[in-house]
């Protein structure tokens, strides 16, 4: 509560008015005072003086430093072991073996036509543009160049009927690079062009504005060389989209970028440092001529050639003494390669174990929260970004290409999507958690085989094909659920211990 003074008392009595308007931005200044001492981050004083508290979107950052930070962290990659290691833990904890699609709400004759389909065209080089991949290894490139680039476009190519493939389209990934950022602005029509990206009046993608080549290709451009407009329809932008309203990506480097290189140039900074030491390992000082300490003749350059060897004994004359160099010792680099490794996996969201190798810094109990949390975070780009922002457009562009091929309208077919199957930390307790859902309906079989990361109704037809084979073989085999028993379950059931059938 402020405290009135004796000038406040005459201004009240002598000019009313304004003694409202001074008590009000006394007020007001006090709330202030008040707001950056509840804020500690709100400061403005020499603590905070490094803060770069900009208030743009994330369009404009991306727009002023995103090129930047893209070409850096490719180089990361190409010459730092952490930064590969990181964009290739990333893309197989994501991808592994494929994100496999499956189809639901189809008729058995069309669901096998649909599967022959997709083993003949997606699982096969044929989906691919340049003949280099199948579906999976396309998910993995575009994953790849996600984590390394901050984003990558998948672009649908219709291709005619009569060009061989199982399906008239393919799929080509293309950097960002594609992209022309250039084209910024109003357009004729009314839309908005923002960093090669057109948007209508309500902020929905009409169009990509992409070159025909890579703009840092090895072929020069020409003079006619321009961007082209893509419908949005037929293009996929896949990016991890951090803040709201944001339509480009950033590399996932951006938190680490200054850290790994510092981290790089002190480990080339301590390595060079010993190898200058281990350049001086004997001295000899002499004041009265030449020295005779084991003499192997001379060097090119006329100089003598001096050596140690094991178990000599050597006289010096007067005047020479001998004294050996003591390497630099490099003290602290382990817990300081640690500490800021640890760091790095952070930044990245990997855990260190996988980051790195180096299983010795955890117990299994640590080692089981890291690896639990990395899952995490598999899961959180699996189905945040990955799947609605490359599997589903490849998806629709399947089923289009594959009614046309089918020569039939297919309402109502879905087609959903595996990820790769979880490696157990602890099979036989994980196993056993899971058994134990399914049986206290907390959870379906279903949903528990795509935690594996197979197709449940390929696994039935497969179990089923087992059984029946057997069946007709005479074969028993333990895993075979119908040969066990089913517990009784109501008040006719047997008594199971001695005091129940008392």
């Amino acid at each position: 509560m402020m405290e009135r003074t004796f000038l406040d008392r005459q201004i009240e009595r002598i000019a009313p008015a304004f003694y409202r308007r001074r008590l009000a931005a006394r007020l007001e200044i006090e709330m202030m005072r008040e707001a950056r001492q509840a804020y500690d981050g709100a400061t403005r004083g020499r603590r905070a003086a490094g803060w770069r508290a900009a208030g743009t979107d994330a369009n404009a950052e991306i727009s002023r430093g995103g090129a930047r930070l893209r070409n850096v962290a490719r180089d990361m990659v190409r010459n730092n072991p952490h930064a590969a290691r990181a964009v290739q833990v990333i893309s197989e904890g994501v991808v592994g073996a494929g994100i496999t699609p499956n189809f639901a709400g189809v008729n058995p004759s069309d669901l096998k036509r649909l599967n022959e389909l997709k083993a003949r065209h997606l699982e096969t080089t044929a989906v691919d543009a340049a003949g280099k991949h199948d579906l999976y290894g396309l998910q993995n490139l575009a994953v790849r160049s996600l984590v390394e680039s901050g984003e990558v476009l998948i672009r649908l190519r219709w291709r005619d009927r009569r060009s061989g493939l199982p399906l008239p389209f393919q799929i080509e990934v293309l950097e960002t690079d594609y992209l022309d950022t250039s084209k910024d602005g109003e357009t004729s029509s009314g839309n908005v062009i923002v960093q090669g990206i057109e948007f209508d009046k309500k902020g929905r993608r009409l169009a990509y504005h992409l070159y025909a080549r890579h703009p840092g290709g090895i072929f020069p451009f020409g003079a006619d060389f321009e961007s082209h407009r893509v419908p949005a329809e037929e293009i996929a932008h896949l990016y991890r989209v951090d803040r709201p309203a944001q339509i480009r990506g950033v590399t996932w480097f951006a938190p680490v970028i200054l850290r790994m290189r510092d981290f790089a140039d002190y480990s080339d900074a301590q390595l060079v440092r010993q190898k200058i030491a281990a350049c001086f390992a004997v001295f000899i000082r002499n004041t009265g001529g030449m020295g005779t300490l084991a003499g192997k003749g001379k060097t090119d350059a006329g100089n003598p050639i001096e050596s140690v060897e094991p178990g000599m004994i050597e006289r010096l004359r007067d005047g020479e003494e001998v004294s050996f160099g003591v390497p630099p010792q490099v003290e602290g680099y382990s817990e300081y390669a640690v500490t800021t490794l640890h760091e790095i996996a952070v930044g990245l969201g990997v855990d260190y174990a996988s980051l790195t190798g180096d299983n010795r810094q955890s117990n299994f109990a640590n080692s089981r929260m890291g690896w639990l949390r990395f899952h995490r975070s598999i899961e959180s780009w699996q189905w945040g970004t990955v799947v609605p922002s490359a599997c589903a457009p490849i998806g629709r562009w399947f089923m289009i290409a594959a009614q046309i091929e089918m020569g039939k309208y297919l309402p109502g077919v879905q087609m959903k999507w595996t990820p790769p199957r979880r490696e157990m930390f602890d099979p036989g307790k994980e196993s056993n958690a899971a058994r134990e859902a399914i049986l206290a309906g907390l959870t379906s079989r279903s949903a528990e085989v795509r935690k594996l990361g197979y197709d449940p109704e390929e696994m039935d037809a497969e179990i089923a094909a087992d059984n029946a084979r057997a069946d007709r073989l005479g074969l028993k085999f333990t895993s075979d659920g119908r040969l066990q028993a089913a517990p009784a379950i109501g008040p006719d059931a047997p008594a199971n211990t001695e005091d129940e059938k008392q």
